[in-house]
This record gives structure tokens, sequence and C-alpha cells, in this order.
């Protein structure tokens, strides 16, 4: 059953003169027809459906029109009860304690949590770290579990596609280079045609949007495993150690990387480089020192996966002592006066208050390494059952954050922004 709805003339002349704009009503923009010079009226059919439909009803059964009568009319419900929670039983009973000041209120519930937190991360603050070797397969790494040597060509693509479509955009790049092509000089870190440069110019070619992170060293280069030239005696040669550095940093900008990072702890490396890149014209190219890389026991699964310890004695002489904190603001001075783009603190967790000590002192990007004892010992721990993994690697990288790091090199990053993008951790 239908029913007619009837309009006057001044109404269907009111309509009539609406345009788009004016919101004409019953089909668009056209103007209701007339059938004749003095048409009384129109009709517009409503449907049955319509007609019938029901009305909108409060949760108290009455219709909203009923409501907004009664609200009119100034009749307003009464609210409910407060029922406050029972606490259990045995709870004393106490006068609260006389406080104005309540931290908890803040925390009280989820949407409070979220809308005053301090700290976010996200994909973009995280670099990956990539292992990279000659050979065709990937090889896992034993003391890394889900870490690979990957193979430059296949693997390495993989990996790379895989993180980008979880929002992470930036690598850095270790070689894993043949016994064959090392020397005590480490001649091969500057090689044009060497496994770094071609992994460099293969990435950029597939993926020209992304970062490309090096690391500018001869330790995985030298027979010896050190990141310098040793002399007999032992000593690590610096100032012969930073010409070579700066040929390496060379090659690789001139292979298309976007940031060089020297990790050596030569003194003058970063102001040499920078003068080295210029005059190759790289003035783009960016420098992340390792400004306050320590002498520390947590580098072990990392020299696994390169095959890169030292054949004799251990690295004190040029990288810091754990014990120290003063030292890094020296190293800091150095670095910026020098012409580092970024500054990086590594390891990362057992040195937060580092982080916060360059973050206080400097303006410049400040990086933390979540090295691969950091990155093991999460997952050790998570195989066996012991910590949530999941859980716990999200707040070591939430807590490298808070100390003052914009952007983290971690083992974890793809995993981390699968789990921030809300998929399942693999």
């Amino acid at each position: 059953m239908a029913s007619t709805v009837s309009f006057s003339p001044a109404n269907v002349q009111m309509l009539q003169g609406r345009s788009c704009h004016g919101h004409a009503a019953f089909g668009g923009c056209s103007a209701v027809p007339r059938t004749g010079p003095r048409m009384r009226s129109v009709a517009v059919r409503v449907s049955s459906e319509q007609e019938a439909a029901p009305a909108v009803r409060a949760p108290s059964g009455r219709t909203i029109e009923e409501c907004e009568a009664d609200a009119v009319a100034g009749r307003f419900p009464a609210p409910p009860p407060l029922v406050r929670p029972k606490a259990p039983e045995g709870t004393p009973q106490i006068r609260p304690l006389d406080m104005t000041k309540r931290p908890r209120r803040n925390r009280r519930s989820p949407a409070l949590r979220a809308a005053f937190q301090e700290t976010t991360i996200s994909p973009a603050n995280l670099v990956l770290p990539l292992f990279i070797h000659e050979g065709e397969d990937d090889a896992p790494i034993g003391a890394m579990p889900g870490c690979y040597r990957l193979g430059w060509r296949h693997g390495l693509l993989d990996e790379v596609y895989k993180s980008r479509d979880v929002g992470v955009n930036s690598f850095v790049l270790f070689p894993k280079v043949p016994d064959a092509l090392k020397s005590q000089s480490g001649d091969e870190a500057y090689n044009d045609n060497g496994l770094v440069p071609r992994t460099i110019r293969l990435l950029k070619d597939k993926f020209p949007d992304i970062v490309v992170y090096t690391d500018v060293a001869l330790d995985p280069y030298s027979s010896d495993g050190h990141d310098g030239i040793v002399r007999e005696d032992g000593v690590i040669m610096n100032d012969e150690t930073v010409y070579q550095l700066c040929k390496q940093a060379v090659s690789q900008a001139r292979a298309g990387a976007d940031v060089v990072s020297p990790s050596d702890m030569m003194d003058g490396r970063v102001g040499a480089i920078r003068a080295a890149l210029d005059a190759e014209g790289f003035h783009d190219v960016s420098i992340m020192s390792y400004t306050a890389k320590y002498a520390s026991s947590f580098y072990g699964p990392f020299r696994e996966a390169l095959d890169s310890n030292p054949r004799f004695g251990d690295k004190k002489t040029y990288q810091m002592n754990p014990a120290n904190y003063r030292e890094a603001l020296l190293e800091t001075a150095a670095d910026e006066a020098e012409g580092a783009d970024i500054l990086l603190v590594k390891p990362g967790l057992p040195y937060l208050d580092v982080i916060r000590l360059l973050r206080d002192n400097s303006a410049l990007p400040i990086a933390a390494y979540q090295v691969s004892g950091e990155y093991s010992m999460i997952k050790a721990g998570g195989a066996l059952n012991m910590i949530d993994e999941e859980k716990v690697m999200m707040e070591s990288l939430m807590c490298l954050r808070r100390a003052g790091a914009d952007i983290i090199l971690t083992y974890f990053a793809r995993q981390a922004a699968n789990v921030l993008c809300g998929m399942r951790s693999n």
C-alpha cells in the first residue's frame, strides 16, 4: 500500500528554483515538472516499506521522539546509580591518603595510556644489518638464529623485498670476504668490483629508493682480523689505516652508498673521510660515525657471522673501555667537529646511559646498534620459554628509543616491523 503526499503550488515553485547546491529534492538537479499553467499539486509516492518502517527506540523502549519531547519539557531520566566495585574480603578499611597528585590517574585505561605515551617506534626508525657472501645459497649463522649469510644475488634481494613490504627501507651491509682475498693491509676493502660495491649497485638498481649504509673498517678484509693495519710489534697503525679507510669510503660512495659508516675507531678518520668524499664530488654522501664503540663482549656472534675474530690480541687499544662514560663526550666533540652527520653508540641496551649522554649533548641524529649478543640472548631466552621473545624484543627497542636513539640498527628489524604492522612476527 502506498500513500500520497501533496505539495502546494508555492512549494512546487520552490523546488523548481533550486539548483544542485540548493539541495533539489527527489531526483538530483531536475526541477519538478508542471502539468499545466495552474497546477494545484504534485504527488510524490512513498512506498509501503518506508511507511511501515519501525520507529527507532532508545534502550528504555521509548521512541527517540518521546525522549526528545521529554527533554524539551525538562523531564530528564535519572542517571544510573553509582556502584563502586567491591574490594576483596579482608581488605583493610582505611582513610584515603591525603594526595593531590596521583600519577596512576593517567594510566588507568588503554586510551589514556596511548594518549600520554611519550615514546613511539615505527619501521622507519629501524635499520636492518645484512650479512652477504659470494655464494648462491643462504648459510644459517649458528649463533644468531634466524640470521643468514645471504647470497648477494638472490637471498639478499628476497630479504630486502620482504623488509620493504613492512616498511623497513634502510639496510647496512657486512661482507663475509673469502680468506684468499684478505691481506694485512686490507686492499680488497677498496676494490670497486668487490663484494660490497657489486651489492650496492645491485640494490640501487632493484630498489632505488632504499637507504644503503655501509661499514667502513678493515677487519672483514684483514688477514689479522683487526680494524686497522697491524705493525710487527702488534700496534694498530692509526694514520696509515685512515688512508685505507678513505679509499674504502670513496669506493662505496662511487657504487651508490647513501651513508658510509666508519666503525674502526681510529682517531681523525671522520674528518679525513669527509675530505676524501668531498674531493671526489660525493658531497651528499653522509657519514654515520661509530662515535662510542666499546670493546664489548657482546660482539661474539657477529664475529662468527663474518669469520673476523682477531688472529691475536684484542681491540682495546682503539675501541672504548666499557667502564668509561665521560670519554664518549670527547669522541662526540671530535666527530661533530670533523663533519659527522649521525653519531652511533654500540652496543645498545647495555649502554643506554651513553645514548642519553650523546642525545643531551648533540643536536645530531643519534643511532644505536642492538648488537648480535643482545639479539642472540633474546632469541635464546625465547627458545627456552624463559621470556616472551616478541614482548622483550619490542620493549628493548622502545628502551633504545626512549634513551634518545633516532634510529636503531637491529637484526630484529623485519620481525619488529611485522609486529608494528599487526602481522605475525616471523
